[in-house]
């Protein structure tokens, strides 16, 4: 069993900078691809970014892509997000999320979640 605990969010001003962590009580270095989702009222999750288990290979969403870098310390059993030159549109529950085999988009495809932490950009 796969237990997340997000961490990080707070309210930050527009080109401010976060780091989120995510905290991870069970295996998820062998196998396991983390992911970071976002979500605003209203909305399904979004991909953010994702960071696969074998070799750390990492996909970015077309609307952080050289803003956030996703990065993981599997020795810790942690994943990060820094977000960079953050914009009031990035303001959202960032979840983290992990699944058995390679990345994907869609939330549908992830097993384990954490509860979230919340990302506020003020203009």
């Amino acid at each position: 069993q796969v237990f997340l605990a997000e961490s990080g969010g707070r309210s930050v001003q527009a080109g401010g900078s976060l780091r989120l962590s995510c905290a991870s009580s069970g295996r998820t270095s062998g196998g396991y691809t983390m992911a970071w989702f976002q979500q605003t009222p209203g909305k399904e999750r979004e991909f953010v970014a994702a960071v696969h288990w074998n070799g750390g290979k990492t996909y970015y969403a077309d609307s952080v892509e050289g803003r956030f870098t996703i990065s993981r310390d599997d020795a810790k059993n942690r994943m990060y997000l820094q977000m960079n030159s953050l914009k009031p549109e990035d303001t959202a529950v960032y979840y983290c999320a992990a699944r058995r085999g390679g990345s994907n988009r869609s939330p549908y495809e992830y097993d384990h979640w954490g509860r979230g932490t919340h990302v506020i950009v003020a203009s």
